[in-house]
């Protein structure tokens, strides 16, 4: 009897970008030349969770069986065709519970939350997945790394925009966010300029401000505010009034992160937490721009870029990256490997263990690459950083 064909599965998690479609065509063409068959899980960890393996429809709403001719295209645009979600099987708040897994004493008011990893390593034996492959950022992939505990094979591929999983210098999807961000700044100048007005460009960055570092020293952005460091309104409002009053144009520009806040502030979130405790951000651009009318008395353009800096076809980078972390993924898969994450370190392709991403935090190394005092890059000297200078 001839051995059975292996099945791997791949699932995308957590906010989309740029990339994603092109790293899942790649590991379908090398899966499928390297014999193996290849089962794509919809909308993230949510795929897995909701599959009934009781209801024969469950499975084709979860699962879509993944070849050369399915994913013909798919590289030519962003986001991810399997769609995503921010389910955390491990963490499902009672309310999200699905039908089908609420017992008898199920309460719709209860606030716990339940573990389904159980339920979940069930569903892969059921659906034959012998090794599985997400692509996501470090909240996807700290289940994934959960899993890989419970013995399951895992082999991972980082991305999100942030750039922020700890053990790589590089995430898909980086790249083309901080070219979108440029290209947006870049043609504000003309609104901006116009209307002799501040302008604030509210970009992406919960807890990593790197996004919103480079985008302004690349787009020569005069004040930078970023997660990782308080900013004292009034202080920025006398530097924003003297960069306005230079510019022969008379007007400046102020990015900020999503996440950054005043001194003595707080984040602004808003809506309910996901499955791994975040809310959402955003808002904090609208509050420093009232805040800089009332101090300057400039008129304001306050622009929140948001998902248009993940929206959209990937960038050459990012395509490269995309590609060679899912060659590097396939190539672990079929050596056997698990609990390893695909990274990029010093320049070079690598693979880590996948329990780096719990071993700290990546942030702007301020005293490096950023002035406290002036809210700008503070960036000299280069010898010897990384590409991205993270």
């Amino acid at each position: 009897m001839a051995p059975r064909q292996k099945t791997v599965g791949i699932l995308t998690g957590g906010g989309d970008v740029p990339g994603l479609n092109p790293a899942l065509k790649t590991l379908v063409h090398r899966a499928e030349e390297d014999g193996y068959k290849v089962v794509g899980i919809r909308r993230g960890w949510g795929g897995l969770l909701n599959y009934n393996r009781e209801d024969p429809e469950s499975q084709a709403h979860n699962f879509i069986p993944l070849d050369k001719s399915a994913v013909r295209t798919v590289d030519r645009s962003g986001g991810t065709f399997l769609h995503t979600s921010r389910t955390n099987p491990g963490k499902v708040a009672n309310a999200e519970v699905p039908e089908f897994l609420r017992g008898a004493d199920y309460d719709p008011a209860a606030t716990c939350k339940h573990d389904f990893t159980q339920h979940i390593l069930a569903n892969l034996a059921h659906m034959g997945i012998d090794a599985l492959i997400p692509i996501g950022g470090d909240d996807t992939l700290s289940y994934a790394e959960r899993l890989h505990r419970e013995n399951f094979p895992v082999v991972a591929i980082p991305k999100t925009m942030d750039n922020d999983v700890y053990g790589t210098d590089y995430c898909i999807g980086f790249s083309t966010a901080v070219t979108r961000s440029v290209n947006f700044i870049h043609n504000l100048r003309t609104s901006a300029g116009s209307h002799e007005r501040i302008a604030v460009i509210e970009l992406f960055g919960r807890n990593s401000g790197e996004t919103s570092l480079i985008s302004a020293y690349l787009a020569g952005v005069e004040r930078c505010l970023i997660s990782e460091v308080p900013f004292d309104v009034e202080r920025l409002a006398g530097q924003v009034k003297i960069d306005k009053k230079s510019n022969p144009s008379n007007y400046s520009m102020v990015a900020i992160s999503e996440g950054a806040t005043m001194i003595g502030g707080q984040i602004i979130e808003y809506g309910q937490e996901d499955a791994y405790g975040h809310k959402k951000l955003g808002g904090i651009g609208e509050v420093l721009s009232e805040a800089l009318k009332n101090l300057t008395g400039s008129h304001m353009i306050y622009q929140p870029l948001s998902y248009l800096m993940r929206s959209g076809a990937p960038d050459s980078l990012d395509l490269m990256v995309a590609f060679n972390y899912a060659n590097m993924a396939m190539d672990l898969v079929a050596e056997g490997m698990s609990g390893r994450m695909v990274a990029l370190q010093g320049g070079t392709y690598t693979h880590i263990p996948l329990s780096s991403i719990m071993g700290g935090l990546k942030r702007v190394d301020v005293s490096e690459l950023y002035d406290a005092e002036e809210y700008r890059p503070k960036i000299r000297h280069v010898l010897g950083k990384p590409m991205f200078l993270y």
